[in-house]
């Protein structure tokens, strides 16, 4: 009989423990971008409505919109922000604003 770990060529066997480790998924900006035209109250709304922001919190992003041309509104997984930007953009067109909203890798 072989010595105890050890197979049938005589090399002594050694037990590998490995531990896999998940990565979490890559997180995406949704971004809100400036226009002339679409008017501030709808933008509010439109932050309070899909990003449940309070009326305070919507304003103020709003008003970095419109100062800065770009503010960042949320940051989720890429099935997230791509639903919250389809959900933007098809209010928007339903309402006949050129509202803005993008997506990219943070």
């Amino acid at each position: 009989m072989p010595p105890r770990g050890s197979d049938d060529d005589g090399d002594a066997s050694i037990a590998v423990k490995t531990r896999t480790r998940t990565q979490r998924p890559p997180l995406y900006k949704v971004l809100l971008l400036n226009d002339d035209y679409t008017p501030m109250e709808f933008v509010v709304h439109v932050l309070e409505r899909f990003f449940g922001m309070t009326h305070a919190q919507a304003f103020e992003i709003m008003l970095t919109v419109h100062k800065k041309g770009v503010a960042v509104v949320g940051v989720f997984s890429h099935e997230i922000a791509e639903t919250k930007v389809g959900q933007v953009m098809d209010f928007a067109r339903r309402h006949q604003h050129p509202l803005q909203c993008t997506m990219e890798k943070e």
